[in-house]
């Protein structure tokens, strides 16, 4: 036999070794698409614990924990679809709920829309919408607040009231130069009014509200405005949010705008974009407090969950790393609070055992 020939016999003969023993390439899993609810109706997908492969004997510890905490309704979204959805205390899913200042983050929202469409600048003079005198500071002072010094709490105005007529928005510090949360941060919703020329309300149900199939109203409160809405409704806004701006393909709010709102918006507080509030910072400031404290917001939850808080725990926590959104309304945990509170990080151990 040839030297050509061997040659021949020797590679046939590997090949066919060669195909005997390898094992078919993986078929890859295919990435399951982000659900969105219908913008009309009630209908919106779920999914099991037992098929996300998560720990079910951690489910009734979480439930328990949240009734005892004075809870009036829960839900956790993964991927878009509902995982848990629970309701307390005679409150059910028809049943609308305050926001308190976990609605903050609908107002930076509407204000990303009202710069997109060309409206306002966020780096503009609040006053050149407003008109000057719409605080008590002398107007060298009033016109350094911009509109993104209200969307980060550093206006420099006296925080020791809720009230934001004039008279008791006084000059405290230079705008840019002190952290405090402060009502005042509610003018935006004017300066967009003026803006578009028309009511607030008006704006936000046809820019957002209405575009995602939410449904709620905003309802003055002494100094405030609002929101109320069904759980499902806070839900639709943490779905929208978690993918960054955009409902199904609609853009509601540039992505650019939502980078800028969901991450460090100053230097003071780290832990605090554009009303929204950042974990797994270095450091963070809490309401009514100028001292700096030291790491994550929540250490038992995750780094990069960002968060809509509210008055007596009203909570939005949106979580990338999970493809999770979470919701909690209803009455204080523990003692009446601003924003946060202990309970934060007791529930956070409670949906972490949740996981595998």
């Amino acid at each position: 036999m040839s030297k050509s020939i061997l040659l021949l016999v020797f590679a046939f003969i590997c090949v066919h070794c060669s195909s005997d023993t390898s094992e078919p390439a993986p078929t890859p899993t295919p990435t399951e698409a982000l659900y969105f609810p219908p913008v009309t109706g009630t209908a919106w997908d779920t999914k099991t614990i037992a098929s996300l492969g998560w720990n079910a004997a951690a489910v009734q510890p979480l439930l328990d924990y949240l009734a005892l905490k004075n809870s009036k309704s829960f839900i956790i979204l993964v991927n878009g679809r509902i995982v848990m959805e629970n309701y307390f205390n005679g409150h059910d899913a028809n049943t609308a709920w305050y926001w308190a200042s976990a609605g903050k983050t609908l107002t930076a929202t509407a204000t990303g829309i009202a710069q997109q469409e060309g409206l306002i600048n966020t780096t503009n003079k609040v006053s050149q919408y407003l008109g000057t005198g719409w605080t008590s500071a002398p107007i060298a002072k009033e016109n350094l607040i911009t509109c993104k010094h209200l969307l980060t709490m550093t206006s420099g105005l006296d925080d020791s009231t809720d009230d934001v007529t004039p008279a008791s928005l006084k000059y405290k510090a230079d705008a840019g130069t002190r952290w405090a949360y402060h009502n005042v941060y509610v003018k935006l919703q004017d300066v967009i009014a003026q803006a578009a020329n028309q009511t607030w309300e008006s704006y936000f149900n046809t820019k957002l509200r209405d575009k995602i199939g939410m449904t709620g109203a905003w309802i003055q409160k002494d100094n405030n405005s609002v929101y109320w809405s069904t759980t499902r409704s806070m839900a639709r806004f943490g779905l929208l949010m978690y993918n960054k701006g955009t409902w199904d393909k609609t853009v509601i709010v540039n992505e650019n705008y939502f980078t800028e709102a969901t991450n460090t918006s100053q230097s003071i507080n780290l832990g605090y974009g554009y009303l929204w509030w950042l974990n797994g910072k270095s450091s963070y400031h809490l309401p009514q407090s100028q001292l700096t404290f030291p790491g994550s917001i929540i250490p038992s939850a995750p780094t990069d969950m960002f968060m809509a808080l509210g008055k007596n725990d009203q909570k939005i926590y949106i979580i990338p790393s999970k493809k999770m959104v979470v919701i909690r309304m209803g009455e204080a945990a523990d003692d009446v609070n601003l924003a946060l509170s202990d309970f934060d990080e007791t529930l956070w151990t409670k949906i972490s055992a949740l996981f595998p």
